[in-house]
C-alpha cells in the first residue's frame, strides 16, 4: 500500500533503539528522509549506519542530544531542519515507589517526557501551519490513562503529553496539519528488555519466565503477549501519511486491549 510519503522529511526523537528506531525504519521504507536522535553520538552514528543498511537507498541522518539538558535541546532545535513529520517518542520510565521519587527525579521526568515534546512541537508546528501540511505524533502510553502505582512519575508525564497533543491539535483548524497520540501498551522495546533482564537476574529466575509472568499478571490484555515495536511503528507511519487526514486530536490505542474503556 502506497502511503504517499515519498519525499517527506521527519524527525524522530529517542530513536537509536526500540519504538523510535522501528518508526524511523518504517518511515524510511516509505521514502521519507529521516533524522534520528539519541543521547550518545556513537550510538546515533551506529543507528544511522544500521538503518542505512536495513533500507538501501534511504536518506537518514542523526543528531545527538540529551533531552534532559536544556542547552543541548536548544542546540538541537537550532540545528534541526524544518520537517514535515515530527515524532515525539523520547521518554524515560522506571519502576519506583512514589515515596522514593525525589523532586530532582520528578523534574528530570518532566524535562524529558514532557518538555522535549513542548520544545520540538513549538519549533515544528508554526512552519507546518504556515505551509498547510504536517504531522505531529506523540508516542504515549496506556499508563497515561491508567497510571500505574509503581510508576506514578511516568504515568503523570504521559498523561500530560496526552493533554499537550490534544491542545495542539486545536491550533490546526482549517489546515492539513494533524496532531495525534498513540497509546502504546506493554511493548518489548530494548529498554523494557533490559529492565526485565535486570529484575530476572536480581530474582534469580529465567528472563522468559519473568516475561511470561508479567503478561499473565496483566489480566486485561487481550493480546496476551508483549507488543513488538514494529506494531507501534505501523500505526505511526499511517498517522504520518496523507491517508490519515481525518484523524486529528485523537488518542489511538495500540495497547493490545489492556485498557478496558470503550473509548
Amino acid at each position: 500500500m502506497d502511503l504517499h510519503l515519498a519525499g517527506k522529511t521527519a524527525f524522530v526523537s529517542g530513536s537509536t533503539q526500540g519504538i523510535g528506531y522501528a518508526i524511523a525504519k518504517e518511515l524510511l521504507t516509505e521514502g521519507v528522509s529521516v533524522t534520528i536522535n539519541g543521547r550518545d553520538a556513537v550510538r546515533v552514528e551506529e543507528a544511522v549506519g544500521s538503518l542505512a543498511t536495513a533500507v538501501p537507498g534511504a536518506v537518514v541522518s542523526g543528531i545527538a542530544a540529551d533531552f534532559g539538558d536544556v542547552e543541548q535541546v536548544a542546540r538541537l532545535v537550532e540545528s534541526l531542519s524544518e520537517v514535515d513529520i515530527l515524532v515525539n517518542n523520547v521518554g524515560l520510565f522506571e519502576i519506583k515507589a512514589f515515596a522514593e521519587i525525589s523532586d530532582e527525579e520528578w523534574e528530570h521526568y518532566v524535562q524529558v517526557n514532557l518538555m522535549s515534546s513542548v520544545r520540538l512541537s513549538r519549533h515544528a508546528l508554526s512552519r507546518m501551519i504556515a505551509t498547510g501540511w504536517g504531522r505531529i505524533i506523540f508516542i504515549g502510553s496506556e499508563s497515561g490513562v491508567n497510571v500505574p502505582a509503581d510508576m506514578v512519575h511516568y504515568g503523570v508525564t504521559k498523561a500530560a503529553t496526552l493533554a499537550l497533543s490534544n491542545g495542539l491539535s486545536k491550533l490546526t483548524g482549517g489546515t492539513e496539519v494533524t496532531v495525534n497520540t498513540i497509546l502504546g501498551g506493554p511493548t518489548y522495546s530494548d529498554g523494557v528488555s533490559q529492565t526485565v533482564a535486570q529484575i530476572a537476574q536480581a530474582q534469580g529466575i529465567p528472563v522468559d519466565a519473568l516475561r511470561d509472568a508479567i503478561i499473565a499478571e496483566n489480566q486485561t490484555s487481550l493480546l496476551q503477549r508483549f507488543i513488538d515495536p514494529a506494531e507501534i511503528a505501523h500505526l505511526a507511519t499511517y498517522l504520518a501519511s496523507p491517508l490519515s487526514s481525518a484523524t486529528n486530536g485523537a488518542a489511538l490505542r495500540a495497547d493490545g486491549g489492556v485498557l478496558t474503556a470503550m473509548l
